[in-house]
């Protein structure tokens, strides 16, 4: 039976946390390793791409977040086998994968140079790209982004909506998704209440 250690930072969110919950939806036991910011700082120059998450299966590791939530996703059954539905879910993880990038470019950022960034990402990205996201929701059905259940591009929206909405984010209105996308304000609520989800969570309570 392979073993698996997934190193990521130290927070419940993130690109990490759809892996996260897919292997407890499998039920497959994997090593958490969450690490902090400055032990990330130290050893990121030695690492693959220079970034996380890394996942080692049997000693051998593997990057690119949306590749490792595919991988576990099937296992978990959180990934389509229709390929259009397939393609579906992958176009929202791409996306949002867009969208992350755009946002940590601004990372790093303070004073007015922090405050131009945002309200320039909030303006020219942030907006269209929930607009957009509103429109595949409904093109999946209005519940899911693809084959009418949860699948990890649902996963995905919900750590990345939770996270812009939490108001953690200086310059970036918290109510943003709820002034121009609201049915991914309701998406973010089903998934938190979602079966899975709400397992995966209370596991870590």
């Amino acid at each position: 039976m392979a073993t698996y250690k997934l190193t990521y930072f130290d927070i419940d969110g993130g690109r990490a946390e759809p892996i996260r919950i897919a292997f407890h939806k499998a039920g497959i036991a994997f090593e958490d390793n969450r690490i902090s910011f400055a032990e990330f700082g130290a050893m990121r120059a030695e690492l693959r791409f220079n970034a996380v998450p890394i996942l080692e299966i049997d000693g051998g590791s593997i990057t690119q977040s949306n590749a490792l939530s595919r991988y576990i996703g099937k296992m978990a059954e959180l990934y389509p086998t229709d390929h259009l539905q397939a393609l579906y879910c992958d176009e929202v993880l791409g996306a949002l994968e867009d969208l992350t990038n755009h946002l940590t470019g601004t990372f790093g950022l303070q004073g007015e140079a922090l405050k131009t960034a945002r309200e320039k990402f909030t303006v020219e990205r942030l907006t269209p790209f929930l607009k957009s996201f509103e429109a595949l929701l409904v093109r999946g059905g209005g519940e899911y982004f693809a084959d009418n259940q949860l699948s990890i591009a649902d996963l995905k929206m919900f750590v990345i909506l939770r996270s812009l909405r939490s108001g953690s984010l200086d310059h970036i209105p918290a109510d943003i998704a709820d002034t121009v996308a609201p049915k991914l304000v309701e998406h973010q609520q089903r998934i938190a209440d979602n079966p899975v989800v709400k397992a995966y969570y209370g596991s870590r309570s």
